[in-house]
């Protein structure tokens, strides 16, 4: 070594330890903040620590990343693309410092080949950003032969944001929870272990997803199969895959049990009367990083599911008359609208296939439930569907629109439809000015009937469970049952029927 470069490197080392000092508290958050869900209420109260407390909380992020920016460009500066400069006990925070700086620099050619990967279909783009990132992870100081992975996890990171983010649009705390939970199905609770072993292998991760009609369950699912893992091909300058294509859907309530089959493992010419070509079932149509996804999982015959459940447990599958045996290495998502815990207990639905497929369970919340707790939710939603159909949603027409649906249907609607309803109900006051919605249909039974009744009376505590023990002891008959079934003591449940009966002011079937 040259004594002037002994001088460079002398003075690099005492400003690099002159750095490292001053803002090791400020690195050591950034390192904290790279791995946390960025969904989560943790993750917003850590980027307002790293923004500073002048800085409001819908600036938090942007002034965040400015300021990691301009502590990363000194710390480049003085490790002079070596990160062996950095002692070893911290050597792991810095890489990880650097590897956030690394990310958001490059956020917006991200979204921008997301836009055109999506415009374009199932032909992968061009990643004409891709030198530019190499060049980038050189200078950090990184080894050359990690940057083609990470430019891979950076984009499936940020495609991840992106479709969580623009398909379950809404600030509710029941909705909020849904796309932290999406974050954790992707990346799962612990992204360090995940970047570590396990991002090629999720797709041994089934994910059941359970809600009601209309609520965005495949819309939660579209955000999972799009943001699965797709290498980087350097030879092409493309990713492997596009997105697009990673995705399939299957409705399986649609299908006949004959043509379902066919349709998912796909059969062979002459398998069956009409079978006039071989015929490519989905799993065969999978790619290798992509996700099925099985609508409806809950109307499936058993010999069907039992089919199914060799494809989740074995990885394999043959078609319709043929002995030939394929192999499926995509990551499987299935939905459905029914209760499955009944549907197990009248043994319609398989217990070792329901265990295949709950890796993760993840349940959207109706629309009634966002919007008691937020209400503002409602203009979020109404804007973001005036906004794909009309391409602006300006705040005097959402309003307007809102009043005119509440008008008709009232603010305590139930929309039983949930957000698929709430578009159809944007669409027809565009065009006629009203949305007269559906009637709440009568609860069936006595128990039913009687929270109904309750709930409109504002009844209190204690005459909810006198009224309880009154409907129980009409149906089982013995102060004993009503005690085991409502935990209670035998004496008090007998002061509360006469309690019950006092308020009724009949003596008919006086215990």
């Amino acid at each position: 070594m040259t004594f002037n470069a002994y001088i460079l490197y002398i003075k690099c080392m005492t400003r690099l330890t002159a750095i490292l000092h001053s803002e090791r508290e400020f690195f050591s958050r950034v390192a904290r903040a790279a791995f946390l869900n960025p969904f989560s209420e943790s993750r917003d109260e850590l980027d307002q620590s790293l923004a500073g407390n002048d800085v409001d909380r819908k600036g938090a992020l942007d002034a965040a990343i400015a300021r990691v920016a301009d502590r990363s460009a000194a710390l480049r500066e003085a490790l002079s693309g070596s990160l062996t400069r950095v002692p070893v006990s911290e050597r792991e925070t810095i890489r990880t410092v650097l590897l956030f700086d690394l990310y958001h620099r490059f956020l917006d050619d991200f979204d921008r080949l997301i836009r055109d990967q999506a415009a374009a279909g199932d032909t992968p783009c061009p990643v004409p950003f891709a030198g530019k990132f190499q060049a980038a992870f050189d200078e950090a100081g990184f080894p050359g032969g990690e940057s083609r992975r990470y430019l891979a996890l950076f984009y499936q990171i940020r495609r991840a944001f992106y479709f969580i983010r623009e398909g379950l649009a809404g600030s509710s705390a029941s909705l909020r929870r849904v796309r932290e939970h999406l974050w954790q199905t992707l990346f799962t609770h612990n992204i360090r272990w995940f970047e570590q072993h396990l991002w090629d292998r999720m797709e041994d991760f089934s994910v059941l997803i359970l809600g009601e009609t209309g609520t965005g369950k495949g819309t939660a699912a579209a955000a999972i199969g799009r943001s699965g893992f797709i290498p980087f091909d350097p030879g092409s300058g493309r990713f492997s895959e596009s997105f697009t294509r990673n995705f399939l859907a299957v409705n399986l309530s649609q299908y006949p049990e004959g043509i379902l089959e066919s349709e998912l493992f796909g059969h062979r010419k002459g398998a069956f009367t009409g079978a006039i070509d071989h015929h490519e079932g989905v799993f065969s149509r999978c790619t290798p990083h992509g996700a099925i996804f099985l609508d409806e999982i809950g109307e499936v015959s058993l010999p069907v599911q039992v089919k199914l459940l060799q494809v989740v447990q074995e990885r394999i599958f043959s078609p319709v008359g043929s002995h030939q045996r394929l192999r499926f290495s995509g990551r499987l998502i299935a939905a459905t609208n029914r209760d499955l815990t009944r549907l197990r207990q009248e043994g319609a639905f398989r217990d070792d296939f329901y265990y295949r497929l709950c890796s993760d369970v993840i349940t959207i919340p109706p629309l009634r439930q966002r919007v008691r707790e937020r209400p503002e939710e409602l203009n979020e939603l109404i804007a973001g569907i005036l906004r794909r159909l009309a391409g602006a949603a300006p705040d005097k027409e959402v309003q307007v629109l809102r009043r005119a649906i509440e008008r008709d249907v009232g603010k305590e609607y139930h929309w039983p439809g949930n957000v698929r309803e709430l578009e159809q109900a944007v669409r027809r006051v565009l065009v006629t000015g009203h949305y007269r919605g559906e009637a709440k249909p009568e609860p069936a039974g006595d128990l039913p009937r009687y929270l109904k009744e309750a709930a409109e009376r504002e009844c209190d505590a204690q005459e909810l469970l006198a009224g309880y023990c009154r409907l129980l002891y009409e149906r089982h008959g013995t102060f004993e049952e009503v005690a085991r079934r409502a935990n209670l003591d035998r004496r008090t449940v007998k002061k509360y029927l006469q309690r019950e009966q006092c308020a009724r002011g009949d003596n008919r079937g006086r215990p």
